[in-house]
């Protein structure tokens, strides 16, 4: 890791709740800065450094990385000796791959259910509601961690996604989702992400 500044561009009430608890996984130093829906996530500013004009976004240097998946792959790799990604070349790499991926067919399974839309399996990327979730609880089953022997950055991404869907009832609680929900967000860097995020939460929103 080089001296370059890691810069999270974030806001409480968003999918950047995940890349926070990303970087705190990692153990880096980073900076946050809070951008607020409509205004300056819009601005010119901010568009020249993600174009969709959302967050998360992260900063590296000259870097930028945008989406959580690519974030989460961008900093396992700054940080070998945390083990949050398996070894290049390792038969655990795949599976690293293919779960981090997998949570682009299940976003776009259950924003199809919350909008009430049933697109024809042969046409849409995840194929059904039902298969996405199958194929997820199938994977998990008993698990604690879905590559390997330990948690790496699959079980973040994998964990985080899964307790979204869940609170918003638009993935089966499923006891196998359940169970893994409830182990990973015990984790010491989930906590500490959850607490910075809810301490910026607007007064009307905090617990």
């Amino acid at each position: 890791m080089n001296d370059r500044t890691l810069t999270l561009y974030t806001h409480p009430m968003s999918r950047a709740r995940v890349a926070r608890w990303m970087l705190e996984e990692t153990g880096l130093p980073y900076d946050a800065q809070v951008l607020e829906y409509g205004t300056t996530m819009k601005s010119p500013e901010f568009l020249a450094i993600n174009p969709m004009g959302k967050v998360p976004a992260l900063k590296h240097g000259d870097t930028v990385v945008t989406e959580n998946a690519a974030i989460g792959l961008y900093l396992a790799d700054l940080v070998p000796e945390k083990h949050l990604a398996p070894a290049v070349g390792s038969a655990n790499r795949g599976p690293y791959y293919r779960w981090i991926s997998f949570m682009g067919p299940l976003e776009q399974a259950m924003m199809s259910k919350h909008a009430g839309t049933t697109p024809e399996p042969m046409s849409a990327g995840f194929g059904t509601v039902e298969d996405v979730t199958n194929a997820l609880d199938a994977a998990i089953g008993e698990r604690d961690f879905l590559v390997g022997d330990h948690f790496t950055m699959t079980d973040l991404l994998v964990s985080a996604y899964i307790d979204w869907y869940l609170q918003f009832k638009l993935l089966e609680p499923r006891e196998s989702f359940v169970r893994y929900v409830a182990l990973h967000s015990q984790r010491p860097a989930a906590k500490r992400a959850g607490e910075l995020d809810d301490a910026l939460m607007p007064k009307d929103k905090q617990s």
